[in-house]
């Protein structure tokens, strides 16, 4: 496929309110797909079936790896690369957020909860329009012209892809694309334990890019997550749920050539978190429980203090933020457990949270050391077996990190940036489309610009 590059001249527009002006917009189209569970080896070594990745590597701009938020789990991750600020600032803090009164199975899956700006209003505001296929924390969101948002699973006995089809806007979306670029879909056609659902969602993806042509395109592919959570970073189905991954990408870039505007358009390929093989699980709220801190019941019980499990970190939640007496206790709690049970973790302080843009509601997090998962559980044996990988591990070691590519007009050929965070996409979005995003923690990096 020759794809080449062309750009796409505008005058420079000047802002005189004191936020940043926006440049002259290089490319009049993003395509901006997410591997959930991306690693930097999918595409830097030549034994992963990845096609479409290597090419758009050895074209474009790559990371050798992108450093994620903590925790380093999807949402939080994936409202970052649409913001360029971290949790602390957007409000995504988790996937599922902390619920004081115990947790119910919710997700943060409305869009309303994120508190600064996206880039989806950003190309609204400049008169572009949007799209996004399956992308977290997306249900509700206004500024997104079709959407087919990420949603629950609908109740026992009824349709489960009910709150999708609901949710999606404008209304009749959702069934359009079913009808125009799958066919009808069932429970098996949008659920991770089957390649086919990354396939439908490139499907859907295609038919939106082809009739419609959104300046902004966002959509997520899922199933290699779910087959590194089941087998690890090189489990049983990781290389065939990867090549599935691959040959979306290749669906939806000939979709992109198909609708006309091949030449315009930028090819962005993001991930959110890398993946840790483990081998146990460990339960603090064992302890706190047994120091009389929380009970051991779905609601907590008369709890003061309680951890909340995002995979390779857990969070400290006070059910008084003031109470210093029940934080000094936890402390000694953490100091008093078998010395072998402190190897298996460090405590992150409330200075290095803030630093990192963490939940400021957290007191005190614990980092797990590689291969150690965290769990919920209040009750039983702290220390239980596990197996397969997960990931929401502090961003600070190589196999948590999540990869980066760009191709398109614009953008420099055979670029590699070593390293770059999550907070550092969406200033490049807004470099190329000549957007303004006030506000943002990223960095725009201009060795990956064209001068003309």
């Amino acid at each position: 496929m020759n794809w080449n590059c062309k750009r796409i001249a505008l005058a420079v527009t000047l802002v005189l309110t004191g936020a940043f002006a926006a440049r002259a917009q290089k490319a009049k189209y993003v395509v901006m797909i997410s591997i959930d569970g991306l690693r930097p080896d999918f595409y830097r070594e030549a034994t992963w079936p990845t096609p479409n990745l290597h090419w758009l590597a050895a074209e474009g701009v790559s990371a050798d790896g992108v450093r994620g938020v903590l925790p380093t789990v999807t949402y939080p991750s994936h409202t970052t690369i649409m913001t360029g600020v971290m949790p602390a600032r957007h409000g995504i803090y988790y996937n599922t957020p902390f619920e004081r009164e115990g947790q119910t199975g919710r997700w943060n899956w409305e869009n309303n909860l994120i508190k600064t700006t996206t880039l989806w209003q950003a190309v609204k505001q400049k008169g572009g329009t949007t799209a996004a296929v399956h992308w977290p924390v997306t249900v509700g969101a206004t500024y997104i012209d079709y959407n087919l948002p990420e949603s629950p699973k609908g109740k026992p006995g009824e349709d489960p892809l009910k709150p999708m089809r609901d949710a999606s806007t404008p209304k009749g979306l959702f069934e359009e694309a079913e009808k125009n670029a799958i066919g009808k879909l069932d429970t098996a056609d949008i659920g991770g334990d089957y390649l086919s659902m990354d396939e439908d969602i490139a499907r859907l993806t295609s038919y939106l890019v082809q009739t419609y042509k959104p300046s902004l395109t966002t959509v997520h592919l899922v199933c290699v997550d779910h087959f590194e959570h089941l087998g690890g970073r090189q489990g049983l189905g990781v290389d065939r749920a990867i090549a599935n991954a691959d040959r979306a990408v290749g669906h939806i870039m000939e979709a992109v050539e198909k609708a006309g505007i091949k030449d315009s358009t930028v090819i962005m390929i993001v991930g959110d978190h890398g993946f840790v093989d483990i081998h146990t699980l460990f339960a603090p709220n064992v302890w706190l429980a047994k120091a009389g801190l929380m009970e051991d019941k779905k609601d907590r019980g008369n709890w003061k203090a309680t951890f909340h499990a995002q995979g390779g970190s857990t969070f400290l939640y006070l059910r008084d933020k003031n109470d210093q007496q029940t934080l000094n206790k936890v402390k000694e709690v953490l100091r008093s457990m078998p010395a072998a049970q402190q190897k298996l973790f460090r405590i992150v302080e409330k200075e290095e949270l803030t630093k990192i843009g963490a939940d400021p509601e957290v007191q005190l997090a614990l980092a797990a050391k590689q291969g150690i998962a965290f769990s919920d559980a209040a009750g039983g044996e702290p220390l239980k077996p596990a197996k397969g990988g997960t990931h929401g591990y502090f961003p600070d070691f190589h196999n948590i990190e999540t990869g980066f590519i760009a191709y398109g007009p614009g953008l420099k050929k055979d670029v590699v940036i070593p390293a770059m965070g999550l907070e550092d996409i969406a200033p490049l979005v807004a470099h190329l489309m000549g957007l303004t995003m006030p506000g943002g923690e990223g960095v725009e990096y201009p060795g990956c610009f064209k001068d003309k």
